[in-house]
């Protein structure tokens, strides 16, 4: 699932060619996708100048003035910009256009499984249900080792599984949360209430690096994401623990291990993490 770099990377990717364009429209192939597409897309969008885009924890904002239209990528789906008149394949939903003619481009949606998301808002976008409910953002300033350690005080759930509750914390899905706990020597199954300060004052900053460098890395492309020109990311290549089992830790050469943590492969090094 395209998690908080991967948003972040397609962000950084749309924005510069799209900002200060005016959209000419849309063109959806499918009437819905986890929930219905608006049915009059195209209407609200043809002459309105995109102003901002904007992520919000894995949901990308894109700012028409008149409206917001919430972007998710759902487990499988990726944006990339095509020509308009490139003739779409199998998974592409939808195309929002802008520009006519020749030179009209289209910032296509491709999501096989059809688990994404496009919604239009009306006022604070976020007042949504969908962005009301979401944790801090973790390269905010706000995401602090004193906050971090205060908002887990009491709490039974493993640290991983506490980091990928994004009703706290945003964006650290399954391959952050494991890189992120390795960097900093925690095992994973540690409680989160049970973790001191001073082992939080190494995982924040662990998160924030791990988080950074795949944003720098293009994101990860374990399936079917692909960066807004097609290319792929590349910071599965450089994981210390993730999808690493039997293999060598790259620090102090035990073997990594894989168990099952709600339904999520955990991989650590059991020497390096405790």
């Amino acid at each position: 699932m395209p998690e908080l770099p991967e948003v972040e990377v397609t962000r950084q990717g749309i924005a510069p060619v799209l900002l200060g364009r005016r959209a000419s429209g849309a063109l959806a192939r499918v009437p819905a996708l986890r929930y219905p597409l608006p049915a009059d897309l195209a209407r609200r969008l043809a002459g309105q100048e995109l102003l901002a885009i904007r992520r919000r924890g894995k949901y990308l904002l894109l700012d028409f003035g008149t409206g917001h239209l919430l972007i998710h990528l759902g487990m499988s789906g990726s944006l990339r910009l095509v020509p308009a008149s490139r003739a779409p394949e199998k998974h592409d939903h939808l195309d929002l256009l802008f520009g006519q003619g020749r030179t009209a481009l289209a910032l296509r949606l491709r999501d096989p499984r059809r688990f994404g998301a496009v919604l239009w808002l009306e006022g604070a976008p976020e007042a949504h249900p969908l962005l009301a409910v979401l944790g801090i953002e973790p390269l905010d300033e706000t995401f602090t080792p004193r906050w971090l350690f205060e908002t887990t005080r009491g709490l039974t759930a493993a640290i991983k599984t506490a980091l990928m509750d994004s009703h706290r914390l945003v964006g650290v899905g399954n391959i952050y949360a494991s890189e992120s706990l390795f960097r900093a020597g925690i095992n994973p199954r540690t409680p989160a209430g049970k973790i001191s300060l001073v082992r939080y004052g190494r995982l924040v900053p662990a998160i924030k690096a791990t988080l950074n460098e795949a944003i720098a890395a293009g994101g990860s492309s374990l399936r079917d994401f692909v960066n807004s020109d097609g290319t792929s990311g590349y910071f599965q290549l450089q994981t210390f623990v993730y999808g690493r089992e039997g293999q060598a830790c790259r620090h102090c050469g035990g073997v990594i291990r894989m168990f099952r943590q709600g339904q999520r492969a955990t991989y650590y090094c059991p020497r390096c993490q405790r």
